[in-house]
């Protein structure tokens, strides 16, 4: 055994100031990689989604890293590796650089793919989620650099490319790669944080099924005054179908889904108003703590349904018509059971005969993180440190299922999900944002971790 000392860490203020170095830079990288149109979905330009991968690929280069740029059979994703002194965690440091389609262009304030500050934000599709994820990593292995002492720690960064249309290869990427990504610590960097200036990590996640419900009773469309009142048409039929899926208060009305209890935190009606855009007037639906019906609990939304527009509709009853139905999962409940769960409840409810078939969609599982153990106390820290305010669990109501995902192909690692979202980033809407000042929080609370995990 050697008798080498370890050289001692550097301090936060030493590294803060090599941060403080290099931000400029990462500001400047961070708008080159927005003003790439990366959307991941197949109706786009995916010679784009290439080009923010070979540049995340160029970034990472220059930070030290060996580099690949890779796929299995979807969009390239780019891995990068750099080992650590002898003995010491390996950490995988992962973000997505592929981005949600931008949406109508009268809805933004400025230009999508044209990033501009305004009131310490800065503005544009995917600075916040999730290249500012990708420049958090990039600017903590900077500031490692800057600060001119040896990264503690071996590194390895994943930076996906689909990850805004379900990850569809990423368990084969997981596979094929894995002697690459496998760590000690995983740090998935595509949440947020509590508010403006209060950090957070996330500790559950609630999954997602779809499911497409498919409704036909006639083999043609028929004259609705002629056999309107005779006849049902599949419209309502489906809309009966679909309003059995909650109460009259609004709480899922589905036999068999999980439930449990949200982190004791301060959250109002008043803050879900102003956060969610609720008009006066409008009632909350459910019943019980705003953040139970938000985090833990099952949530069932109708988000599409094939009908004629009101313009083009004629007096005629439909003979078949479907509807999307999206249903988020409790963390606690396999994915697969919940989609069960739903299917009976609809095949159940079937009026007047119909002729009713439930397609399933997309799945992803819900996650729920320990909240103990030495990587999670030195996050905690860590980005305490950085924020100089201490840290909150919280959940978050989304799905992010690449998250079970790398659970699954890593279950010995620690788990840690973090981000540099706040509740006004208004992520995959118009006027996305980042919080400048926070974005330089989450980049210091990552160069401190990496420290703190050596230890």
């Amino acid at each position: 055994m050697s008798d080498v000392a370890k050289p001692a860490a550097p301090s936060t203020e030493a590294l803060a100031a090599a941060l403080d170095r290099v931000m400029p830079g990462v500001r400047a990288d961070l708008e080159r990689l927005v003003r790439i149109p990366s959307v991941s979905a197949a109706a786009f330009d995916q010679t784009q989604v290439s080009a923010s991968a070979e540049l995340v690929a160029v970034l990472l280069r220059e930070a030290g890293l060996a580099v690949r740029v890779v796929a299995e059979g979807g969009r390239p994703a780019v891995i990068g590796q750099r080992p650590g002194p002898p003995g010491a965690p390996t950490v995988l440091l992962y973000a997505h650089h592929d981005v949600q389609p931008p949406g109508p262009e009268r809805d933004w304030v400025s230009p999508a793919y044209q990033p501009s500050e305004r009131d310490g934000r800065l503005y544009g599709r995917g600075v916040a989620d999730d290249k500012a994820g990708v420049m958090a990593h990039v600017a903590a292995l900077r500031a490692w650099a800057e600060s001119g002492v040896e990264l503690p720690v071996g590194v390895a960064v994943f930076v996906e490319g689909e990850e805004e249309i379900g990850s569809p290869t990423l368990s084969a990427l997981l596979a094929a790669h894995r002697q690459a990504l496998s760590a000690d610590v995983l740090v998935l960097a595509d949440s947020g944080n509590w508010q403006v200036g209060v950090p957070a990590l996330t500790t559950s996640l609630r999954g997602l099924v779809e499911a497409y419900v498919e409704v036909r009773t006639l083999d043609h469309a028929v004259h609705s005054g002629m056999f309107g009142g005779a006849v049902p048409d599949a419209l309502t039929v489906l809309l009966r179908l679909l309003a059995s899926l909650h109460d009259a208060d609004g709480n899922v009305a589905v036999a068999g889904l999980h439930t449990g209890p949200a982190a004791d935190l301060d959250y109002d009606e008043a803050r879900l108003r102003a956060e969610s855009g609720l008009l006066d007037g409008v009632a909350t639906i459910g019943t019980g703590a705003v953040l139970e019906r938000m985090w833990t609990r099952p949530a069932v939304t109708v988000v599409g349904i094939d009908v004629p527009t009101c313009a083009q509709a004629s007096n005629t009853l439909l003979p078949a018509t479907r509807a999307k139905v999206s249903l988020r999962v409790a963390p606690g409940q396999r994915a697969e059971d919940a989609y069960e769960a739903l299917r009976g409840h609809l095949l159940a409810r079937v009026p007047w005969g119909a002729r009713v078939e439930i397609i399933p969609g997309e799945v992803g599982q819900p996650f729920l993180a320990s909240v103990q153990g030495p990587a999670v106390q030195a996050a905690r820290d860590a980005f305490a440190e950085a924020f100089g305010h201490p840290v909150v669990d919280m959940g978050a109501g989304g799905s992010i299922p690449f998250v079970a995902e790398f659970v699954d192909a890593f279950p010995q690692a620690a788990v840690l999900v973090t981000g540099v979202e706040d509740p006004d980033s208004r992520a995959h809407g118009a006027n996305e944002s980042l919080h400048l000042r926070d974005f330089a929080r989450v980049c210091l609370a990552e160069t401190l971790l990496l420290r703190n995990l050596a230890g």
